[in-house]
């Protein structure tokens, strides 16, 4: 009966249940083959996908080689001064350093005398010879000339005593032959000797000289005795040091 009923459907039910039967079994019937489709339209870019994870960490690899030492770099700015730090210990004791020369300061000072031997009056104009030395250990005044010659750069105090005796006196202090001071004693007919001091500061350089000189040939009475003397004396009060021989 079943098989008399099949036989009776039509023929396309018939191929649709073949189909179907074929279709349960994936398998696509191959009754004819056609022509290749045309290529369709290019679709659209997709959304971005999701971050992905991480890799592995990669193994060491042996160090590379060296390269070549590259240019100096500018200076960088100074850094802020930092803090003062703590006061080290005191260091050991040093060696006691060898000894120095000593420096010896410049001195000069003289003084002499008329010598009651000697001749009186003195010319006018003429130097005043004091000719007993009482001190004179720099050599700086001359017994034979009169003259006082400079050897240290420097200011110099000299001074005069003269005893006056017999006759009035004028003498002059003098430096390279000009007049820096004059002095005068009258002496009005006494019996006794009277005296005339002076005395004055001079600045001097190495080679200058002073002396003691006459002034009037009527006014000469340098007196000296046994008893009285007539000095003439002058030392250094403070030298030119940058100037001075002893310290160049």
């Amino acid at each position: 009966m079943v098989m008399t009923c099949l036989c009776r459907l039509p023929a396309a039910y018939l191929l649709l249940l073949g189909l179907s039967a074929a279709l349960e079994d994936n398998k696509i019937p191959n009754f004819c083959s056609g022509s290749p489709g045309i290529p369709g339209s290019p679709g659209l870019h997709g959304s971005p996908g999701q971050p992905g994870r991480d890799g592995r960490d990669g193994r060491d690899a042996p160090p590379g080689e060296m390269g070549e030492k590259g240019d100096r770099g500018e200076p960088g700015q100074p850094g802020p001064r930092g803090l003062t730090g703590d006061t080290g210990h005191p260091g050991p004791k040093g060696e006691k350093g060898v000894d120095g020369e000593c420096a010896v300061a410049p001195k000069s000072a003289f003084s002499a005398k008329i010598s009651d031997s000697r001749p009186m009056p003195v010319p006018s104009q003429d130097p005043v010879r004091f000719d007993h030395i009482i001190l004179n250990e720099q050599s700086d005044y001359s017994a034979e000339t009169g003259h006082f010659t400079c050897r240290v750069p420097g200011v110099y105090y000299f001074a005069v005593h003269a005893t006056v005796y017999r006759t009035s006196l004028q003498f002059d202090l003098v430096k390279n032959s000009h007049t820096v001071a004059s002095y005068f004693q009258f002496f009005g007919n006494w019996s006794k000797p009277v005296s005339l001091s002076g005395g004055t500061l001079l600045h001097l350089i190495p080679g200058d000289k002073v002396w003691v000189q006459m002034a009037l040939g009527e006014f000469n009475g340098f007196y000296s005795s046994t008893k009285t003397d007539s000095t003439f004396t002058g030392f250094l009060v403070y030298s030119d040091w940058k100037n001075s021989a002893v310290f160049s």
